[in-house]
């Protein structure tokens, strides 16, 4: 598996993350059908395929229920053979999401984070956007929170998942370490921050939606996974793609298309 350094940091991730919305949540999610969540059993199988195929980052958040809780269940003694990335800034709570970037919050979400994932420390914890990208990193005190949380050595690296071009910008302007935007053959209206992060050199670039979620841009598509893939990794920019599946098949179906994109990696 193709691995990139975690810009600001010495770690190597895999250029394909595991996403895990789906082991702790699946009520208002936008796939395109119902899933039941998974058990223990289910998930500790996904978690040693992607393993064993190079996967090494994780993604996780608050927001995604129980999802942190029962990866610190899990992960155990191998918590180490894995990067984690969380976020912060947004709850999933009575079915709906509850937004709070001021410093205090921030600060009691990765504390609480720690705890759930009984672990010291979590390699890149971004700001859950709730779309206002900009008053967030400017006015809302999160950064300073997530900056002094890095320097007590609770945080590698500090960004933001965001929602405007805008707002992706201005964070690779910030000097944070890691953006996650949404980027696809079929979106690509947040190219520009993939530009500005690979002319700086500073600041990783995390995918989401690589797949539209399931929902692909063209439906006679004959290969959307390695379509998107390829389409991603020929900026320069791209880090890592984020793709959530519950579906061992489909898990082995995406490294399958990376080891094409990366016949060398």
């Amino acid at each position: 598996m193709k691995k990139k350094r975690l810009l600001g940091t010495d770690l190597e991730i895999s250029c394909l993350g595991l996403g895990t919305v789906k082991f702790g949540r699946n009520e208002q999610v936008k796939y395109p059908t119902a899933f039941d969540l998974p058990d223990d059993r289910q998930i500790l199988k996904l978690l040693d395929s992607a393993s064993e195929s190079g996967i090494n980052l994780l993604d996780t958040a608050p927001a995604y229920g129980t999802s942190e809780i029962r990866l610190g269940e899990l992960l155990g003694s191998r918590r180490d053979d894995w990067a984690i990335v969380t976020k912060a800034g947004e709850e999933f709570i009575d079915g709906k999401s509850v937004f709070d970037f001021s410093g205090p919050a921030i600060t009691r979400s990765v504390e609480r984070t720690l705890t759930r994932l009984k672990t010291d420390r979590v390699e890149v914890v971004l700001l859950h956007s709730d779309g206002n990208d900009e008053d967030i990193l400017r006015h809302s005190g999160a950064v300073e929170a997530l900056q002094q949380l890095k320097s007590a050595g609770k945080i590698r690296a500090i960004g933001i998942s965001t929602k405007t071009v805008s707002g992706g910008l201005l964070a690779v302007n910030q000097g944070l370490d890691a953006v996650m935007i949404t980027y696809n053959p079929w979106h690509r209206d947040e190219e520009p921050v993939l530009d500005l992060a690979a002319e700086q050199g500073n600041c990783s670039v995390f995918m989401k939606k690589a797949f539209g979620s399931g929902w692909f841009g063209s439906s006679d598509e004959k290969d959307p996974v390695f379509t998107s893939l390829e389409f991603i990794f020929k900026h320069p920019g791209a880090t890592s793609v984020i793709t959530g599946t519950l579906n061992p098949k489909h898990l082995e179906e995406n490294v399958a298309a990376m080891k094409r994109v990366f016949p060398d990696g």
